[in-house]
C-alpha cells in the first residue's frame, strides 16, 4: 500500500517539468557515483588479488569498501552503500525500500531482463521528508566467486567464517545477482 501511495506521488512529482529535470539530474548524477564506487572498488579488489589472491581481496571488502562509500557519501551529502537479500556484513542489511527493490530486480532477472541494466529510482516519503531514492544492481562476475561462489578455497572460508560469522554471501553464481548499490540523497 505504501508503495502504492509513493508511485502517485512520483506520478504527481514528475508531472511538472521543473521535477522532471531535477529526477533526470539526480539519476545521472547517482549514476556517476555508483560508477566511481564500482570501479574504484574493482581496482582494491584486482591489486588485492594480484598481491595475495582472494584471502587478501576479503579486506578490501570488509574496509575499504566501506570507506569508498563514506567517501562518496560525505562527498555528496547523500547515504551511499551496497546490500543484498544474502548480506555478508550486517550492516550492509536492506531496508524495507530496499529489500523490495532487491526482490523485485530478481524478478526482473527471472524474466530475462539484463542484471547488468537492472536499476530503480523513485522519490519516498522517508524520516519525514522526501527522498530520491535510487539502486543500481550488481551482477556475480567470475571474480567474485573466489569469495562467494559455491565451492570456496578452506582458507577463504575459514577467513570468512571469522570475519563473518552469520555469513549468507555464499552459493552464488556467475550471473547471480550479488547485491546492489544504494543511494538515498535528500529533496
Amino acid at each position: 500500500m505504501a508503495y502504492a501511495r509513493t508511485w502517485v506521488l512520483m506520478i504527481a512529482l514528475t508531472t511538472t517539468p521543473a521535477v522532471a529535470e531535477d529526477v533526470d539530474a539526480r539519476v545521472q548524477e547517482s549514476r556517476a557515483v555508483v560508477k566511481s564506487f564500482m570501479e574504484e572498488l574493482k581496482g582494491e579488489l584486482q591489486t588485492a588479488m594480484k598481491a595475495g589472491g582472494p584471502v587478501n581481496a576479503i579486506e578490501v571488502c570488509q574496509a575499504k569498501a566501506p570507506q569508498i562509500a563514506a567517501r562518496h557519501a560525505e562527498a555528496k551529502g547523500w547515504e551511499v552503500g551496497r546490500t543484498s537479500l544474502k548480506r555478508r556484513n550486517p550492516d550492509n542489511a536492506p531496508d524495507e525500500w530496499e529489500r523490495d527493490v532487491l526482490e523485485r530486480f530478481e524478478q526482473r532477472k527471472a524474466a530475462g531482463e539484463d542484471p547488468k541494466a537492472l536499476e530503480h529510482w523513485e522519490v519516498v516519503q522517508r524520516d519525514g521528508g522526501q527522498q530520491f531514492r535510487y539502486m543500481k544492481a550488481i551482477p556475480t562476475g567470475e571474480p567474485c566467486l573466489a569469495c562467494h561462489g559455491e565451492k570456496l578455497d578452506p582458507e577463504v572460508a575459514r577467513k570468512l567464517d571469522a570475519l563473518y560469522p552469520g555469513d549468507q554471501a555464499r552459493g552464488f553464481r556467475a550471473g547471480d545477482l550479488r547485491g546492489a548499490f544504494t543511494i538515498a540523497q535528500p529533496m
